[in-house]
């Protein structure tokens, strides 16, 4: 199984998306619009298709990406410094809503603060 997110401009999302998952480059593809891959090999590989004009109605999407407690705050600094955004922290720590630069969101998700 494979993951694709279309994108106007693939290089400004693709380190988001690094960042956020935990991913690697794909063995031997480290270009700017190349594949990512889990390194761990449980997850589905992510690949970019590229769009000649946005889509706002249409294919916007949304990871949950669960990492232990002690892991969250590392991923959430490497995402914004990836370039992403935080849209908000107000459920934290049970999750942060964080943002690529087309507007794409990931959830990055704890154990903590859940009911």
């Amino acid at each position: 199984m494979e993951l694709a997110i279309d994108a106007l401009d693939i290089a400004s999302i693709r380190p988001f998306w690094k960042a956020v998952l935990g991913y690697t480059d794909e063995p031997g593809r480290d270009g700017p619009t190349d594949a990512l891959v889990d390194p761990l090999g449980h997850g589905p590989s992510v690949w970019f298709q590229h769009m000649d004009a946005p889509r706002p109605q249409r294919n916007r999407i949304h990871f949950d990406v669960c990492v232990p407690h002690d892991e969250a705050a590392q991923r959430i600094a490497a995402t914004l410094a990836a370039g992403g955004r935080l849209l908000s922290d107000d459920a934290a720590p049970a999750f942060w809503v964080l943002a690529d630069a087309e507007g794409n969101e990931a959830c990055v998700t704890t154990w903590q603060g859940r009911d």
